[in-house]
C-alpha cells in the first residue's frame, strides 16, 4: 500500500499568502489566526503587524489595532504604511489630532503617497466638526484653553478631554450624549435595526445562557455586537456631530442638492463609511446585504464627477474587487469571475498596475476553486512580469506548478517547481525554498524518479529544521 502524499507545508509565506486572501475576502478573524501563526515563525515582522493591525480596526478592536501599528514603527520610525495605520487607528478613535500629526509625518516621508494628503483632509474637517470654525468659538473659561494644550499630553489625557465634551460653541450646542432613538438611527443608519435586534436578544435571559460550539456564552457575542456598534455610533457622532448634519441639510434646502459642489475631504469621508460598512457586514456573514451595499455605492460614485472624487477609476475597480469577493462567499463562482475580470478591465484602461495584479490574483483562485486549473496557470502566467520581488515570483511558480500537478502534469510541475525555488533563492527566503523542495519532491514521486524525491525530502527537512517548524518535519519525514 503506498503511503499518503505529504499535505502543503506551513511557512512564513503560505500563511501570509492565505491570510492576506481571506482578509481580502473579508473572513477578519479567520485572517488573524493566519497572521498571529506568521508571527510567531518571524516575531516583530513590520509588514505582517501592520496587515494583523487591519483586521484588528475591521474588527473594531482598535486597542490591538494602535498596538501593532506601533510595534510596527518600533525598529523603523520611517516605515510610512505602519505611520498610514496608526493615523489610521488613531482617527477611528476619535484621536483626531494625534492621527493629523502621523498624517503630517507621513506626507513629509512620502508626498506621492496621496492617502497622506486624503487623510490630513479628513482629520482636519472632523476637528472642525468637532470644535466649529475658530472664529465662531468663544473662549470663556479656563478648561476650553486644554484644547491648545492637548497636543503635548499624553494620549491618555487627550482621550479623558475629549470625553469631558468643555468646548462651548458661539450659537451652538454641546454634543450631548446620544438618548434618542431617533438620533441614534441617524448615526447609525441601517445599522441601528441590527442593535434593537441585539438589544432585544439581550432580554431573552434562557437564550443568552445558551453555549455557542466554541464554549462561549451567547451573552458575550451579543454585548460584543452591542459594544461595537455604540462605538461606532459615538465615533460617528464625533465625526459629524447632528448638528453639522442639521446644518448642512438646511444648506442642500437653500442652495439645492444639484447645485452643491462636494468638498473632496467629505467625498473621502462618505467612501470610507460605506467602504467600512461593506467590509463589516461581510465580516459578519451578511455577505448578500454588504454586495447590495457595494453596487449601490458603485452606482453612486460613477455619477460624482472626476474633480469631487480623484480616485474615481481606482474606487471603482476596487469595488467591483469587493462585489466580486461578496459573490465568492455566496458560492457564485461565474459571477465572481464576471465582477472580479470587470476589475481587471477597469485596472488596464487606467493603468493601475497594483489593481491589475490585485484582479489576477483573484481570478486565478477563481479558476482553481471551480477546477479550472489550465486557466488559472494561463492567467498566473501573466502575472509573473508584474512581480516586484523574487519572492513574489516564488509564490507565483509555486502555485503554477500545484495546477500543473493537478492537472497531471508532472514535469512541468517539476519544472515550475525549480524555478520557484531558485526565485526563493535569489530572495534568501528558507520558508519559500522549504516550500519549492517540497513541490519538487512531489512531483518527483508521480515521475516515479524516487532517489530524487528522497533527496529532495531530505533537503526540505533541513530546511524545516533551519526555520523551525516542526510541524513541517513531521510532514516530510
Amino acid at each position: 500500500m503506498a503511503d499518503p502524499e505529504p499535505g502543503p507545508i506551513v511557512t512564513f509565506g503560505s500563511l501570509i499568502t492565505q491570510g492576506t486572501t481571506l482578509s481580502r475576502r473579508g473572513q477578519y478573524r479567520k485572517a488573524l489566526g493566519c497572521f498571529n501563526n506568521a508571527l510567531k515563525l518571524r516575531e516583530g515582522h513590520k509588514q505582517c503587524l501592520v496587515t494583523r493591525s487591519k483586521c484588528f480596526l475591521k474588527l473594531g478592536d482598535t486597542a490591538s489595532s494602535l498596538q501593532d501599528a506601533e510595534a510596527s514603527l518600533q525598529r523603523d520610525k520611517t516605515f510610512y504604511e505602519g505611520l498610514y495605520q496608526k493615523a489610521e487607528t488613531l482617527y477611528t478613535m476619535g484621536d483626531f489630532e494625534f492621527a493629523l500629526v502621523f498624517y503630517h509625518r507621513g506626507r513629509r516621508l512620502r508626498p506621492d503617497q496621496h492617502k497622506f494628503q486624503l487623510g490630513i483632509n479628513k482629520a482636519e474637517e472632523a476637528i472642525m466638526n468637532c470644535i466649529g470654525n475658530p472664529a465662531s468659538v468663544k473662549l470663556e473659561n479656563r478648561e476650553e484653553l486644554g484644547f491648545v494644550s492637548r497636543q503635548a499630553e499624553s494620549r491618555k489625557a487627550n482621550q479623558k478631554l475629549h470625553n469631558k465634551q468643555t468646548k462651548d460653541q458661539k450659537g451652538m450646542k454641546k454634543q450631548e450624549p446620544v438618548k434618542n432613538p431617533k438620533t441614534e438611527r441617524e448615526l447609525l443608519g441601517r445599522l441601528y435595526d441590527d442593535k434593537t435586534f441585539l438589544e432585544k436578544m439581550l432580554k431573552d435571559e434562557d437564550f443568552m445562557q445558551t453555549s455557542t460550539r466554541e464554549g462561549g456564552k451567547v451573552a458575550d457575542l451579543v454585548l460584543d455586537g452591542i459594544s461595537y456598534l455604540s462605538q461606532r455610533r459615538d465615533f460617528w457622532q464625533q465625526h459629524k456631530p447632528i448638528y453639522a448634519r442639521v446644518y448642512e441639510r438646511r444648506v442642500q434646502q437653500q442652495r439645492g442638492v444639484q447645485g452643491r459642489r462636494r468638498k473632496p475631504a467629505q467625498v473621502a469621508r462618505s467612501i470610507m463609511k460605506n467602504m467600512e460598512d461593506i467590509d463589516m457586514m461581510l465580516a459578519r456573514g451578511s455577505a448578500e446585504e454588504s454586495c447590495r451595499k457595494a453596487e449601490r455605492l458603485l452606482k453612486k460614485i460613477q455619477g460624482w464627477a472626476e474633480d469631487e472624487v480623484p480616485n474615481k477609476k481606482e474606487l471603482i475597480g476596487k469595488l467591483h474587487s469587493c462585489i466580486g469577493n461578496t459573490q465568492m462567499e455566496m458560492g457564485q463562482m461565474e459571477a465572481a469571475l464576471r465582477s472580479y475580470k470587470r476589475d481587471l478591465d477597469c485596472a488596464r484602461q487606467n493603468a493601475l498596475p497594483d489593481a491589475v495584479s490585485r484582479a489576477l490574483d483573484n481570478i486565478g483562485r477563481v479558476y482553481v476553486r471551480t477546477g479550472r486549473f489550465q486557466q488559472a496557470i494561463g492567467t498566473w502566467k501573466e502575472r509573473i512580469p508584474m512581480a516586484k520581488s523574487s519572492l513574489e515570483k516564488a509564490w507565483l511558480f509555486h502555485e503554477i506548478g500545484r495546477c500543473y500537478l493537478e492537472l497531471g502534469e508532472a514535469e512541468t510541475a517539476q519544472d515550475c517547481g525549480q524555478k520557484s525555488l531558485q526565485s526563493a533563492d535569489e530572495e534568501g527566503d528558507v520558508e519559500w525554498q522549504l516550500h519549492a523542495t517540497v513541490l519538487v519532491a512531489q512531483a518527483q514521486v508521480k515521475l516515479r524518479n524516487y532517489r530524487s524525491a528522497i533527496l529532495n525530502f531530505e533537503r526540505a527537512l533541513q530546511k524545516a529544521r533551519l526555520v523551525p517548524d516542526q510541524e513541517a518535519q513531521n510532514t516530510i519525514i
